[in-house]
């Protein structure tokens, strides 16, 4: 597999155009701002009168109505909800578009799904940072980056693989290397990874877990230390390292107790399930529901994240924080010095060992 670096692309070839970031939120603010220190002149395109409009103006752009954005550039950047795609491509996209400009998604859903469909005379390209809007402007100011997926699902003129290369460098992302992909890939597994592991998974295990402890008569304070608060040691620790890293940093008994009650708890049932998730979002099943959920008005999704919030863990959650200050947004804590200053269930010996 190759990994394409600087070297590969050509970012000062978007500098004799205008490129028009339909959306301001983290990562359209985040795209317009890199894009702009990498030389090139950028339109926002947002309504008027909304907070991406203040904000775009604020920081310095020109903004314009989303068609009106459009009309203007060459190379179009898609960076709002999935669900608005469909909606701002027919009425404000495709109008304004020529031949040979190229429209940009920053996740495939909308393509991949056929809720946008391209006039055959433009390029359809993705470029999708591994990484929220604030860490891909903060990566590039540092003069580093994000990692970044590039695809074509459609090139006009020969052209749109170059584009989506040159923009992901102009963002930063072949400084933290970019791998090519393909819309299908890229929006499979990321949906799959949301709703199997990092959303879905996750929520659901720390939920079930701290019912265990409570159903058994623990108290409610502790479980929410074990199954909760603490996850963010061992998310950082793989983040930062892998499993390697996470074995090194937690105790012999930590380990142990991770390979042998591990696999009991994903265990071939859960595989099975996993693997069902998978086939509805490659069918289009997860798609699908999605779409007439929003069409009807979100009642499932509302009541479902209603129910979520409401769980007893929400409570002692909030209650114990109070009392942890270095959670709170711009804290200038430990909580955001590197894992491997933390450890979980060390020794004496073991928690020694620390990074300097």
């Amino acid at each position: 597999m190759k990994v394409y670096t600087d070297e590969d692309a050509s970012p000062k070839s978007l500098r004799t155009g205008t490129i028009a970031v339909i959306g301001y939120g983290s990562q359209g603010r985040a795209h317009a701002q890199n894009l702009r220190d990498s030389g090139c002149k950028v339109t926002v395109g947002v309504r008027e009168g909304g907070k991406g409009w203040t904000r775009a103006m604020e920081d310095g752009f020109a903004v314009a109505e989303p068609g009106d954005a459009a009309a203007q550039a060459n190379l179009i950047v898609m960076l709002t909800p999935d669900m608005s795609h469909e909606k701002i491509f027919e009425n404000d996209v495709r109008p304004n578009v020529r031949d040979g400009d190229t429209v940009l998604f920053a996740h495939g859903f909308s393509v991949h799904y056929g809720r946008v469909k391209a006039p055959d005379n433009i390029n359809v390209v993705l470029v999708a940072p591994k990484g929220p809007g604030d860490l891909v402007r903060r990566e590039y100011e540092l003069g580093r980056g994000v990692p970044c997926l590039f695809a074509v699902s459609q090139d006009a003129n020969g052209k749109a693989r170059d584009v989506a290369l040159d923009y992901a460098a102009s963002i930063g992302g072949t400084t933290g290397g970019a791998i090519e992909t393909t819309f299908a890939e890229e929006t499979e597994t990321d949906l799959f990874g949301e709703q199997a592991v990092l959303c879905g998974g996750v929520s659901e295990l720390v939920l079930a877990g701290f019912e265990t402890l409570t159903d058994a008569g623990y108290k409610p304070e502790v479980a929410y230390f074990e199954c909760l608060h603490e996850l963010k040691l061992i998310v950082d620790l793989l983040h930062e390292g892998g499993l390697a890293k996470m074995h090194e940093f937690v105790s012999e008994t930590a380990k142990y107790g991770d390979l042998v009650s591990g696999p009991r708890i994903v265990n071939g049932e859960v595989r099975e399930q996993m693997k069902a998730v998978l086939k509805d979002i490659q069918d289009g099943s997860f798609a699908r529901d999605w779409v007439l959920e929003n069409q009807a008005g979100l009642p499932r999704y509302n009541a479902l994240l209603q129910k979520d919030l409401e769980h007893p863990i929400e409570e002692v959650g909030r209650e114990l924080r109070k009392r942890m200050p270095w959670l709170r947004p711009g804290s200038n804590s430990a909580a955001n010095a590197p894992a491997a200053n933390a450890s979980i269930g060390q020794s004496n010996d073991h928690g020694t060992r620390r990074a300097n």
